[in-house]
């Protein structure tokens, strides 16, 4: 799949951006380097690209997504992800490992995030035997964007969340000093509180959270408390 890669860093550069590419290595703390494509525009060339080149035998997703992840331009990484979510109903319960390796090579909020809450969200819908041992694994990994994983996974699951377990891996994580383990956990709080507000209202007030993650947790809560009766 060399050349599906090759002609894909042709329409990237071919669109590229310098200026607005250092903007988004020094936001991205300078870990990562851009072409300078906008989110909307990275859009737009995908689809034309998918047009054009036609989308990839699913048998060659997982390399493909090593190519990807090879290139330093964050697009590609960008674009591994979307072309990995056409597949979403497709791959079979082993691509978690894929998954997985996503997730903890060239770690990112905006691969992790992405992955957890679409990528592995849906996979675990659909192979929910999967989810007690790789979360458990991912807990115990000591990798906080594995664990950040865990949380984020059933961001999506609204009525269908797992309290049990996602209250559970809050509870082990609630002393954590990582900003971004106390932040997905007000996150996911948060979240489900647009499902049920008084069982996330109950547990913030019965737990030791963090302020970082107590704030988040109850922001959409707060929000809704102060609007006037009329509204």
């Amino acid at each position: 799949m060399d050349g599906f890669v090759l002609k894909l860093r042709q329409n990237f550069s071919e669109n590229a951006n310098p200026p607005y590419g250092l903007q988004m290595k020094a936001y991205m703390r300078n870990q990562f380097d851009f072409f300078g494509i906008n989110a909307p525009a990275q859009v737009q060339i995908r689809q034309g690209f998918l047009k054009a080149e036609g989308i990839p035998e699913i048998s060659h997703l997982p390399q493909l997504i090593r190519e990807f992840w090879e290139q330093p331009e964050r697009e590609f990484q960008h674009f591994g992800m979307a072309l990995t979510d056409k597949y979403s109903k497709k791959t079979d319960a082993g691509f978690i490992e894929t998954l997985e390796w996503m997730i903890v090579t060239k770690s990112w909020w905006d691969t992790v995030d992405f992955i957890a809450a679409n990528l592995v969200g849906a996979h675990f819908k659909r192979f929910p035997e999967l989810i007690p041992a790789y979360t458990e694994k991912w807990m115990n990994s000591g990798n906080f964007w594995l664990q950040r994983s865990a949380l984020l996974f059933q961001l999506k699951y609204k009525k269908q969340t797992d309290l049990g377990l996602l209250f559970g891996f809050i509870e082990r994580l609630s002393d954590s000093r990582e900003f971004f383990i106390r932040k997905a956990i007000g996150w996911t709080l948060r979240e489900y509180s647009k499902t049920d507000p008084d069982v996330v209202i109950e547990f913030v007030n019965s737990h030791q959270l963090q302020p970082l993650s107590r704030k988040e947790a109850l922001k959409v809560i707060n929000r809704k408390s102060q609007l006037p009766d009329n509204v």
